[in-house]
């Protein structure tokens, strides 16, 4: 393997969040962009046509070494940390807003129904949501949205990457969808950049 891509993947294997172009040129100011991002196709080439462990995949806008998927079920055996459940309030409630961000907690009640502030104060700790700022309407409720551990979580490069709803129901593993209208994301395309990569959620919420 070249000396560069050789660098830039020991380098993305000690970091312990993903690390994206920008970073690794800031890391590595003697080497320009165009060559480091070669490189990373290059790394991503290399570990996908190996027989091993280990993938080079793109998440929450950075790159990061992940095991393969069909090993799962041999590396839960040495985890010393139970992976985290959500419930089905969580989970409906955490797909609210990332298909419908930003949101206020009173447009994620009316889609479900029921109170939500103990589940976002639950997704705030968990790290998964994220306060974005204040509505310009009369009170001036929060607004929520997605963080960067989201997308680590579920594994997505960015908000784009989200499953539509048809490809949710094709599981056919969420059947009490199947009578619900898809959920618009015309704003979606609006985003602005640090919408799609958000930042971590502040230590003092």
């Amino acid at each position: 393997m070249p000396m560069l891509p050789a660098i830039i993947e020991s380098i993305i294997f000690a970091a312990d969040s993903p690390l994206s172009l920008d970073r690794l040129s800031e890391i590595l100011p003697e080497f320009g962009h165009d060559e480091i991002k070669a490189a990373i196709a290059e790394l991503c080439v290399f570990h996908e046509a190996r027989p091993g462990g280990l993938v080079l995949v793109e998440v929450a806008g950075g790159w990061q070494f992940r095991t393969r998927p069909g090993f799962q079920q041999y590396v839960v055996r040495q985890a010393k940390v139970k992976a985290s459940k959500f419930s089905q309030s969580s989970l409906e409630t955490l797909a609210i807003v990332a298909y419908r961000q930003p949101v206020t907690r009173a447009e994620v009640e009316h889609l479900r129904g029921v109170d939500c502030g103990g589940v976002l104060k639950s997704l705030l700790e968990k790290r998964l949501v994220r306060i974005l700022g204040k509505k310009d309407i009369p009170g001036r409720p929060l607004i929520y949205g997605t963080s960067r551990e989201f997308l680590e979580v579920f594994g997505l490069k960015d908000l784009k990457s989200l499953p539509t709803l048809k490809e949710i129901l094709a599981l056919d593993d969420l059947p009490q969808y199947e009578r619900q209208e898809e959920l618009p994301l015309e704003n979606r395309a609006d985003f602005p950049e640090e919408m799609s990569l958000p930042f971590d959620v502040p230590s003092t919420l």
